[in-house]
């Protein structure tokens, strides 16, 4: 049996002793770990092939390549979730905004005195997927659970957990935003434009979240579905979420798609999050490094295909 193997199998078997070191042994490996060793060591793993960054193919690969060096402080800017605002605005002008009702960096601030009464979503600006959905203050019962969920994500530099440098300096702070809702009170689907030099090539349609259940489609610029999906590569089940038979097309499309294109010109790649109420479109986050560029990508030939979209500077 290979020794990771026989370490994964005894972790297993003795996991309420074993998983606190685990972890403390995870955090050090990746805060002490070179940029360069540590995507490595963590691409053969999930990947099963050496990453090569002499001569990088894939889409994984070349985002590996950005993500060591491909840096600047408008990278930073724009991972910030309260600083890519302005950027946002100055672009394409802040109506496509999501309504911010408040940012701070106290998590003393989140009590219900403080907090608006009609739905809405508390965000931190320095990480990704750490947000609460309110929708009825009322019905909240602890709030004191609330402010020691973001203390522990303030207390995180989002940084070593991909090695991602664009969050590393970006000081923490608490968003709040006007939950997005349909005319049925649901949330709606999320438009992921993946832009490749300034250039929108296909929309990644993710939604049914309302239910804790995700629907993923893919598309061309012309709505023409796109034959491949993908996952975390950490995804040992190799489960992929469903598609659901077909999404309409917004109407305001060839407008997302223009921003998407100004948004993202002055980088290699971005992918750019657009939210759509009836007519009306709102810009969530841009994304330099999706799932910091370990995703499984199938058919695998694709991840060929879509790497050979992104141009590496010379």
């Amino acid at each position: 049996m290979p020794v990771r193997e026989y370490l994964k199998k005894y972790y297993h078997s003795n996991s309420l002793f074993l998983r606190p070191l685990a972890f403390l042994y995870r955090t050090w490996i990746h805060r002490v770990l070179p940029e360069k060793v540590f995507v490595k060591s963590r691409f053969k793993r999930l990947f099963g092939y050496s990453l090569d960054l002499k001569n990088p193919k894939t889409f994984n690969e070349k985002i590996q390549w950005l993500k060591l060096y491909d840096r600047t402080p408008l990278h930073t800017l724009c991972a910030d979730k309260i600083a890519a605002r302005s950027y946002i605005s100055d672009k394409v002008g802040e109506e496509h905004l999501v309504p911010l009702l408040m940012t701070t960096p106290k998590v003393t601030d989140l009590t219900y005195e403080h907090l608006p009464q009609n739905p809405f979503i508390i965000k931190t600006n320095h990480d990704s997927g750490s947000y609460k959905i309110i929708k009825n203050k009322n019905e909240v019962t602890d709030w004191e659970a609330i402010q020691t969920f973001f203390a522990r994500r303030l207390q995180k530099n989002y940084y070593y957990e991909a090695k991602e440098w664009q969050y590393k300096n970006i000081p923490p702070q608490l968003l709040v935003e006007t939950l997005l809702q349909n005319h049925k009170g649901k949330i709606p689907a999320d438009y992921k434009m993946h832009c490749f030099g300034g250039k929108p090539e296909y929309i990644q349609v993710v939604s049914g979240r309302e239910n804790d259940q995700q629907f993923i489609n893919f598309y061309d610029t012309n709505w023409n579905k796109m034959p491949f999906t993908w996952i975390p590569a950490s995804n040992k089940d190799k489960t992929y979420p469903p598609c659901v038979a077909e999404v309409a097309k917004p109407t305001c499309i060839e407008k997302m798609l223009r921003f998407a294109a100004i948004l993202s010109e002055p980088f290699v790649y971005l992918r750019v999050d657009f939210y759509v109420i009836e007519d009306h479109f709102y810009i969530g986050e841009l994304t330099f490094h999706p799932n910091g560029g370990f995703e499984r990508i199938v058919p695998e030939e694709w991840d060929r295909k879509l790497g050979d979209m992104i141009q590496l500077p010379v």
